[in-house]
């Protein structure tokens, strides 16, 4: 291990095995990036001379436990790339909990972590900043995208430090030249737009200075000939539950329990809840007792409809380690428990999700990295991350619990990593034939709230202030190409009625 000590974006000492490197340049990363050619087997720390007496060492092997992590966290409230980041950035990466471990791209000078390895392939495409924050910032965001693993992680210091007491938030000029270099082209203008709109700025000058800059997007970065093993222990007993709430596809479900029973590594129990809100119906599941099957089949019967409902009533039966949350019109190969364990194990994961494409579907995303969506039937979750988690109600018969309940995962600590060889098939079955139709809250109104009020509810939940303003500005912008333009004003006071009754609902939602 190497740490490099700066103050004043200048390089201080350089230490390693409790001895003094000497280096060439005082700036941070060009003195990282020779360090990675000299130790390509090392991890490079770097720590501002401030917090040098507080960084938690003891803790390094348990954040840096496979050679594919970047981590970093500052102690100040502000990040480097300021909050107006949310204007082009859709994802949930941006909206740190700094009590936990969280994924995200936003790294911090003050003190954090990279193995040489990556560097060296990083490195000789990044040309090493001056403004080693900026340089930090760019190689997590394209890393990301290459299968970096990225986090804010507050175990990489002691717990009494104390909050730096500085300002080294890029301005204007860096954070365009920083959507220039990271983003598509469209997000230059949106960004000046929503400053414009929302923040009554006129960024012109930072816009035209950063149309100076190449692009980044591009750069191609070959990561996978790092090796991955994690020396984190995440599975003990290799023990799993499955969890199947399931209403009207008594075929599909039998389908689904056959190629459960198939799997060369088999669950302790499957769970299953069926869902029939006719009055006095009962189970049309008899090959649950009719049929001998390789585990023991927990079924709960229930007259109340709805998938949030139900996989909270499955989350409270679970006994294993793990926990697969599956579907009832899913198929997938006989090794697939087997696989998910052994990517678990060299990962060191704790919730992952696989693959989720319809028989005729092609397959977009091809690289293992942290996702930024969470699949509610095709995911993988050890047993503890769900104690604190349930699906929201409030999104029963709506759209977005699957995101929500992924956020509530990373804002407990826990990250998710998307594995594209791990396949599900999602089979999309057509609806069970007794299912009711659900009325709406506001579907009397008279003005139709416009998004979805669940979708709205998710949104103002999990999301920063900016990210919300540019949503609803995006919102707008796609709905007014479909209009004439002398129908303008016409569309403005109706898109604001609906948005306005969007975010009504919401709050009575939550």
């Amino acid at each position: 291990m190497i740490i490099v000590y700066h103050k004043a974006n200048k390089v201080l000492k350089v230490s390693r095995n409790q001895g003094d490197l000497s280096f060439l340049s005082d700036t941070i990363a060009a003195v990282l990036v020779d360090l990675a050619q000299s130790y390509p087997n090392d991890w490079l720390i770097w720590c501002t001379i401030e917090l040098e007496s507080f960084l938690n060492l003891n803790q390094f092997k348990n954040i840096f436990h496979h050679h594919k992590i970047m981590a970093s966290f500052t102690s100040t409230t502000q990040n480097y790339i300021p909050n107006a980041i949310g204007y082009v950035e859709e994802s949930p990466f941006i909206k740190i909990n700094k009590k936990v471990k969280y994924p995200s791209w936003l790294m911090s000078s003050e003190v954090g972590g990279i193995h040489a390895s990556v560097l060296n392939i990083m490195g000789s495409k990044i040309k090493p900043e001056a403004n080693f924050d900026y340089f930090l910032n760019s190689v997590a965001k394209l890393g990301m995208l290459a299968g970096l693993f990225c986090y804010s992680e507050p175990e990489l210091v002691s717990n009494n430090t104390q909050e730096l007491k500085k300002n080294y938030q890029a301005n204007n000029y860096f954070l365009f030249r920083f959507v220039k270099q990271h983003y598509k082209k469209r997000w230059l203008l949106l960004l000046f737009f929503n400053l414009l709109l929302f923040e009554k700025r006129f960024p012109l000058l930072p816009l035209c200075y950063s149309l100076f800059f190449k692009s980044r997007k591009k750069t191609h970065f070959n990561l996978d000939t790092i090796s991955v093993q994690s020396s984190l222990k995440t599975i003990d007993k290799k023990t799993i539950d499955v969890i199947i709430p399931t209403i009207g596809r008594k075929e599909y479900l039998y389908d689904v329990l056959q190629d459960l029973a198939g799997q060369t590594h088999l669950p302790e129990k499957v769970i299953i809840v069926e869902q029939n809100p006719i009055e006095d119906s009962v189970s049309e599941l008899d090959y649950l007792q009719n049929e001998k099957w390789p585990f023991f089949i927990k079924h709960i019967f229930t007259h109340q409809a709805g998938a949030c409902h139900a996989r909270n009533l499955a989350m409270e039966q679970v006994e294993n380690e793990w926990v697969f949350l599956n579907d009832d019109d899913n198929r997938f190969d006989r090794n697939l428990i087997e696989k998910v364990f052994a990517k678990i194990t060299r990962y060191g994961a704790e919730a992952i999700t696989t693959s989720y494409l319809k028989p005729d579907e092609i397959q977009q995303y091809k690289t293992i990295h942290q996702s930024g969506i969470f699949g509610s039937g095709n995911s993988f979750v050890k047993s503890e991350c769900l104690k604190s988690v349930s699906f929201d109600k409030a999104l029963e018969f709506g759209y977005g619990e699957d995101t929500d309940f992924g956020l509530q995962l990373r804002n407990q600590g826990f990250d998710i990593v998307y594995f594209p060889d791990l396949k599900i098939t999602h089979l999309k079955a057509p609806m069970g034939g007794f299912r009711i139709p659900v009325k709406k809250q506001w579907e009397a109104e008279v003005v139709q709230p416009k998004p979805s009020p669940t979708i709205l509810y998710v949104l103002r939940k999990h999301y920063t202030m900016q990210q919300l303003k540019s949503y609803k500005l995006v919102l707008f912008l796609k709905l007014l190409k479909h209009e004439s333009f002398k129908d303008y004003l016409k569309f403005y006071k109706s898109f604001r009625q609906k948005w306005d009754r969007s975010v009504y609902w919401a709050n009575q939602l939550g």
